[in-house]
C-alpha cells in the first residue's frame, strides 16, 4: 500500500495521457480493469497510481470510439469481470500517438536538457 511521502512522488497523468497507457497496455492480450491499472503502476515503476474513477471513464470513452472493444469473462479470482482487447483502429491510434508523443518528449528533451554550446 502507497504511504503519504509515496503519493507525493506520484506524476499527475497529463490529459490524454491515460488513453495512450491503456492502448499500449491491451497491444499484448485482452485485460480487465484492474489488470491494466496494475500493469500501468508495475511498468511506470509505481510512478503512476491509475484512479479507478479515470480508468473507468477512459475505457468507456475508448470503446465508444471502437479503439477498443469488450466483453464478460472471469477473472484470476474468479470474479466476472469484462476483458478489453485493442481493435485494429486502436492499434492505428496506438501508432500515431505513440509517435505524436516520442516527438514531444524529444523536443521536451531538448529544451529542458540542452547539449553543451562547447561540444
Amino acid at each position: 500500500m502507497p504511504t503519504q511521502s509515496d503519493d507525493s512522488d506520484r506524476i499527475a497523468l497529463l490529459q490524454g495521457t491515460l488513453d495512450l497507457l491503456i492502448l499500449k497496455t491491451l497491444l499484448f492480450g485482452a485485460v480487465h480493469g484492474q489488470g491494466i491499472a496494475r500493469s500501468i503502476q508495475h511498468q511506470s515503476e509505481e510512478t503512476f497510481l491509475v484512479d479507478h474513477g479515470s480508468l473507468y471513464l477512459a475505457l468507456q470513452r475508448l470503446e465508444d470510439q471502437k479503439l477498443i472493444s469488450a466483453k464478460w469473462g472471469v477473472s484470476e479470482n474468479n470474479r466476472k469481470a469484462r476483458f478489453y482487447t485493442l481493435t485494429a483502429k486502436g492499434r492505428k491510434e496506438l501508432d500515431t500517438k505513440t509517435s505524436q508523443w516520442n516527438r514531444l518528449t524529444r523536443a521536451m528533451g531538448l529544451i529542458l536538457s540542452p547539449q553543451s554550446e562547447e561540444s
